[in-house]
């Protein structure tokens, strides 16, 4: 059974919008919490756009789940991880010009870079996530890296069309079988709806979902409590449309 990391991070983008001091994130991560979330999820971006450094240091004394810092494999970025010390680090990719994340990390190609900067957060007990593409060239090399975690990126199968969801919930399936016999744990987000995280939710080993958007659009109709607890017993009691049948090799 799946659990549920609530992103906060678009209820900062509102307040950055005004640079005014309200929606507070840190206090509606409480109001998550109380609703039902397992972790909070922040993504500390180098050009800040919305999470700030001082937010993570008052969720880090808030939070009463589990604190999880997606952040990019910087020095900078790093430092602020061996200081705030959160509970999970999932290192992500991160371009300036882009609205969100909007692909894999290519662990392949930066593998040298990366063993080290795992090795210095395991070394101070920060479990690292690597946030990839369900490829298995990728999983390997996130195995090679020494992160004990993976998030599988669903972004290709939340925007895919009706007819090709079937093939890229597949490519989820075998990604998590992959990584699961790499000795990897599997976590997965990135565009994640009511809608569509049902299958997802229903992967054989799915540890975690972090989800976020579609949270804080519903909470703007029914509250932030309420719109956790619907994502959360979605998660936890997903069905199983038998249009997406395909099962783990």
């Amino acid at each position: 059974m799946a659990s549920l990391g609530v992103n906060i991070d678009h209820i900062a983008n509102v307040r950055q919008a005004r640079r005014a001091l309200e929606p507070d994130p840190v206090t509606l991560a409480l109001l998550a919490e109380l609703g039902g979330a397992d972790g909070i999820t922040v993504h500390l971006r180098e050009d800040r756009r919305h999470i700030q450094e001082r937010d993570v240091e008052l969720l880090r004394a808030t939070v009463r789940s589990r604190l999880n810092l997606e952040m990019a494999a910087t020095p900078e970025m790093e430092a602020i991880a061996l200081r705030i010390r959160p509970d999970m680090v999932t290192l992500v990719p991160e371009q300036r010009q882009e609205v969100t994340t909007e692909g894999g990390l290519d662990v392949v190609s930066q593998l040298g870079s990366l063993q080290a900067l795992v090795s210095r957060l395991q070394a101070s007990a920060i479990p690292v996530s690597l946030f990839v593409d369900p490829d298995g060239h990728q999983l390997e090399a996130c195995q090679a890296s020494g992160a004990r975690w993976v998030e599988l990126h669903t972004g290709a199968y939340a925007e895919a069309a009706w007819a090709e969801q079937p093939r890229q919930l597949a490519r989820l399936e075998e990604g998590s079988f992959v990584a699961r016999s790499l000795g990897l744990r599997v976590n997965a987000g990135h565009g994640l709806t009511y809608q569509n995280v049902e299958p997802i939710a229903a992967i054989e080993g799915m540890e975690e979902l972090n989800i976020g958007h579609t949270i804080v659009a519903r909470a703007l109709a029914v509250g932030l409590q309420s719109a956790v607890r619907e994502m959360r017993a979605l998660i936890q009691n997903p069905r199983r449309d038998p249009l997406f049948s395909g099962s783990t090799p």
